[in-house]
């Protein structure tokens, strides 16, 4: 399964990035997300526990991982690998870039999907990641987009 969600941004590319990789203070701007924790800080990175809503009309589902977290600053790009939940083994980029005259963000999902006998790929490619995980990063880039606009 490989999903890509992108979204241009017409702020300056430093401040988009600070505030892609400043997880902890989601919550605060997108209405979507439940929590971030961070569980553990090391010299490399973090591991953080996520928790958001993946709306479906007036419905609310909830989901909840927990990943590894590392940030290249001088990259601009942040890089997640999934240790617990459904999506364990998940690895997902974010990449802020400059293009023209605005920034771009992408978000690369990429999973071979639950160890499910028979149904794991399929629960991945047709249910997982166009509608849970595309749910979730779409409405995650709006929000960033807007907070990033906005200042």
């Amino acid at each position: 399964m490989r999903t890509v969600d992108r979204i241009a941004v017409r702020a300056p590319l430093d401040q988009v990035f600070g505030i892609a990789a400043d997880v902890e203070r989601w919550p605060q701007f997108l209405s979507h997300y439940r929590w971030v924790r961070v569980l553990e800080r090391t010299a490399a990175g973090c591991v953080v526990e996520m928790a958001a809503w993946r709306p479906f009309g007036i419905l609310r589902y909830p989901t909840r991982w927990v990943s590894r977290m590392e940030i290249d600053a001088a990259a601009r790009v942040v890089r997640y690998r999934h240790v617990e939940g459904i999506t364990r083994g998940m690895d997902v980029e974010w990449s802020v870039r400059a293009r023209d005259t605005d920034v771009e963000i992408m978000i690369v999902h990429e999973w071979t999907g639950p160890s499910w006998p028979l149904i794991g790929a399929p629960a991945a490619n047709l249910i997982i990641g166009p509608v849970f995980i595309h749910g979730i990063a779409s409405r995650t880039l709006a929000g960033v987009k807007r907070r990033a606009e906005a200042a």
